[in-house]
């Protein structure tokens, strides 16, 4: 079941960043801990830069997950996801419980998702921060994803749509300098989060968005998949919610 909360792209990030510390708060006072994904991308700028900001979180309860990660890309790269979630998230927190980077560099990609598929089958997810993308991926399960897979991170290639968006964005130079393959967290492990927060801004995400959300349940959408999560919210502002036809009132900008 989703609920959409509809605001301006400056009040997004903001609004999206005071769900997500709730969640946290509430997993640290009830079970002591809290697990959580942290998605990268030009859609959680500002997400991020308001949770870190966030008062009343103990961080040094917290276990970070990342959702994905280019494949032989250096993490000094201006496009790591490693190093986006160093500056903007890790170094602004001060110490958490544990830190699981994805190793896009390592020799042997499937051993990287081996030992990561070990570590978080031990770390049940409270909540799982995510961006639809331009064709309609989830993480970066390009459409027609794996629905099948049990495996929490899997070795997935990239398709054309979804390296121009990389490049749009500004995070390469040409597309030839897009990587073609990436380690992923798999559809079905982002769906066990006990809650998710999706942030979508920007008219470019608007058919994506009415496709996941108005569309039928398909790896051809990937995104679409979150129709059937009993716990997710989806933030929008107004151009990325421009093409749908069932507006909910509910949160809607005035």
């Amino acid at each position: 079941m989703q609920k959409l909360i509809f605001r301006t792209k400056q009040q997004l990030g903001k609004a999206a960043a005071k769900a997500a510390a709730e969640k946290i708060e509430n997993a640290i006072k009830t079970k002591g801990s809290a697990n959580i994904i942290l998605a990268t991308g030009a859609s959680q700028f500002e997400i991020l830069a308001e949770l870190v900001n966030a008062e009343g979180i103990d961080w040094s309860n917290v276990t970070m997950f990342h959702l994905d990660e280019y494949i032989g890309l250096s993490p000094d790269h201006p496009a790591s996801f490693r190093k986006y979630i160093k500056e903007r998230f890790v170094s602004k927190i001060g110490s958490l419980k544990a830190v699981h980077f994805v190793n896009g560099s390592a020799a042997d990609p499937q051993a990287e998702c081996d030992r990561l598929n070990q570590i978080i089958a031990d770390h049940p997810i409270d909540l799982a921060l995510v961006g639809i993308g331009e064709n309609g991926h989830l993480a970066f399960n390009d459409p027609p994803a794996d629905f099948d897979t049990d495996q929490p991170y899997i070795i997935v290639n990239l398709d054309q749509r979804c390296r121009k968006q990389q490049l749009g964005e500004g995070w390469f130079k040409s597309l030839e300098d897009v990587p073609t393959q990436a380690i992923s967290m798999g559809i079905r492990q982002i769906i066990k989060s006990s809650c998710i927060i999706a942030s979508v801004p920007d008219r470019r995400k608007a058919r994506a968005v009415k496709d996941a959300l108005e569309g039928p349940v398909t790896n051809a959408c990937p995104a679409s998949i979150l129709q059937n999560h009993p716990n997710c919210t989806i933030f929008l502002d107004r151009d990325s919610a421009s093409l749908l036809s069932k507006q909910s009132s509910r949160g809607a900008d005035q």
